[in-house]
């Protein structure tokens, strides 16, 4: 199996990112989460000549989802999503599903909890993680459709990936771009809640 590399992206004027993910080998590839400058994430795979095939979703907030039309303009890109927050996608995501691109394959795993609908994409020791987890933060629970419940079940999953795991967020709300499962561990104090009660209140107040 082929490595997908990562590149991450400037996309709007709410610290949002957008990634264009890609295999070297075939130049086959994948947007996440265009945001508000689609344009700018199209503009970087006509750079290093990659055929966009798919647009993948994080979850279905406007801030992450405004460059989609533009995105799936491009001729044959299909959309996948999770139908709990982009109803009828091209590409229903659920929980361990997985994505073919060129040589390499992305793990989806549902993490509920900042919307109904959210996924991470996981590709060798790296994930994508939208608006469940930041840089020493993590997504909102107290929107239409969050569940702070469910987000902390999700982080835990996530707090259980090996410590070299490399994290990608949805928003540049960190001291650094990207950081890893073992920084977090130190240094994110949602991510680091003993029990829900502590975790809620933290999160909600």
């Amino acid at each position: 199996m082929g490595a997908l590399e990562i590149i991450q992206i400037d996309a709007s004027q709410m610290d949002n990112y957008s990634y264009l993910v890609y295999c070297p080998e075939t130049g086959e590839g994948a947007a996440v989460d265009p945001s508000q400058r689609p344009e700018l994430l199209i503009e970087e795979a006509q750079r290093r000549g990659v055929t966009l095939k798919l647009l993948l979703n994080t979850h279905g907030h406007q801030d992450h989802i405004a460059g989609n039309p533009q995105i799936l303009a491009l001729p044959g890109v299909k959309l996948a999503a999770h139908p709990a927050d982009l109803p009828q996608p091209d590409i229903q995501l659920q929980d361990g599903s997985r994505i073919s691109l060129g040589l390499g394959e992305l793990e989806v795993l549902h993490t509920p909890g900042h919307t109904p609908g959210s996924v991470v994409f996981k590709t060798g020791a790296s994930i994508i993680t939208g608006d469940t987890l930041f840089v020493s933060r993590c997504g909102r629970a107290d929107l239409p459709g969050s569940n702070v419940e469910d987000l902390y079940n999700s982080l835990l999953r996530l707090k259980q990936l090996p410590a070299e795991t490399r994290v990608y967020p949805g928003h540049n709300y960190g001291p650094t771009p990207t950081s890893t499962i073992g920084w977090e561990l130190e240094h994110n104090d949602f991510i680091r809640c003993p029990d829900l009660p502590s975790f809620i209140t933290l999160r909600i107040g």
